[in-house]
């Protein structure tokens, strides 16, 4: 495994409903990753199909390996580059039921995916009534080390992100479809999730307008101290390089031993007060 590796955060907007030019883009800017010395690039949550196509997503969703998983598979074996960013999944075993989801590609093929578990229907939000919710946190071992995925909404729960962590990832990976709206609160809780876990976190959101609804951007690579490393720019397509030192776990975990202060019998009181709220 390696200790360091580079990042693209690749903050593209996608065309509603054209996978074709989405995956267009997405081929685009892996190559200029791999071009800058990338490693790893990562694109946002849905950025496959764009974010609002509601009842178009039962046309738009896939499985998973299927066409659009296939031609990225082929494109990170040419480039020997991994590959996450976001779609509609379709289940193998059902015609119209969808999850949201992180796919995760590198040279070798389909490593792994991550079904978004907590799926926000309220204000501008409908994602309940198109997408089932996912039940597992996943952290997957590469080459380029141990990288957790998780999406969007499900950083305002840190019991997500602390699975994760607990699971070995090392980097924890959030693809985001934030509106302007919520800019402030993904600023504060991405640095909060890196720090009480010491852990990295690449966050990648959307930008651009759809139906209406304006991404922000801002897309950023945290520290395991909660130090903001990298960052995209707002309300624009932008592309940036960045490194990971996984040297660097070892002073935040001594400096900062969350993880070692932990009561897991709070977890099971956690439990029970959740199921009497």
């Amino acid at each position: 495994m390696k200790e360091k590796i580079k990042i693209a955060l690749a903050q593209i907007s996608s065309r509603r409903e054209d996978k074709k030019r989405n995956l267009a883009k997405i081929e685009q800017y892996t190559i200029r990753a791999k071009e800058q010395g990338a490693d790893l690039v990562i694109f946002p949550e849905l950025s496959l199909t764009g974010y609002v196509v509601r009842d178009q997503i039962y046309e738009l969703a896939e499985t998973i390996p299927g066409p659009s998983t296939r031609k990225l598979e082929q494109l990170a074996k040419e480039t020997g580059m991994y590959i996450i960013f976001g779609m509609p999944e379709l289940s193998e075993k059902t015609k119209a039921t969808v999850c949201n989801t992180s796919v995760f590609i590198g040279p070798e093929g389909i490593i792994g995916k991550y079904r978004k578990m907590y799926l926000p229907t309220h204000s501008v939000f409908e994602e309940k009534r198109y997408f089932r919710p996912g039940y597992q946190a996943v952290a997957f071992d590469t080459a380029i080390g141990k990288i957790g995925l998780c999406i969007c909404y499900d950083i305002f729960f840190p019991e997500v992100t602390r699975l994760t962590r607990l699971l070995g990832a090392q980097l924890v990976v959030y693809i985001s479809a934030s509106p302007a709206v919520r800019r402030s609160y993904f600023e504060i809780l991405t640095a909060a999730r890196a720090l009480e876990n010491t852990a990295y976190l690449a966050y990648v959101n959307l930008v651009g307008v759809e139906d209406g609804l304006q991404f922000w951007g801002g897309s950023r690579l945290v520290s395991p101290a909660g130090e903001v490393l990298a960052k995209a720019k707002y309300d624009e397509e932008d592309f940036v390089m960045c490194e990971v030192d996984f040297e660097d776990l070892k002073p935040a975990e001594t400096f900062i031993p969350t993880l070692r202060d932990l009561r897991p019998e709070l977890f099971d009181e956690l439990k029970k007060s959740s199921e009497r709220l």
